[in-house]
């Protein structure tokens, strides 16, 4: 859906560079962070269950176990990031 918003050029600007790094528009990139500050789920299915903190989407925590440089690169792997 197209509208106009009066966002602030800081806000755009980073929108746009992080739509460059994830190749898609800012438009999403703005939909998903508002989506989430507003507590709503992710738009991306995705195997592995992260908890957002602060917008920021982070592993839950893990009884006993350690997460190492090695295991971030399979679950990068394993959701194509």
């Amino acid at each position: 859906m197209r509208t106009t918003l009066d966002l602030e050029p800081d806000v755009i600007q980073v929108a746009k560079e992080i739509a460059v790094r994830e190749k898609t528009t800012a438009g999403r990139v703005i939909s998903r962070l508002v989506r989430t500050a507003l507590g709503g789920a992710p738009q991306r299915s995705s195997k592995v269950k992260f908890v957002y903190k602060n917008g920021v989407p982070t592993l839950p925590p893990r009884e006993g176990e350690i997460i190492t440089l090695e295991h971030i690169q399979n679950l990068k792997d394993e959701e194509d990031l």
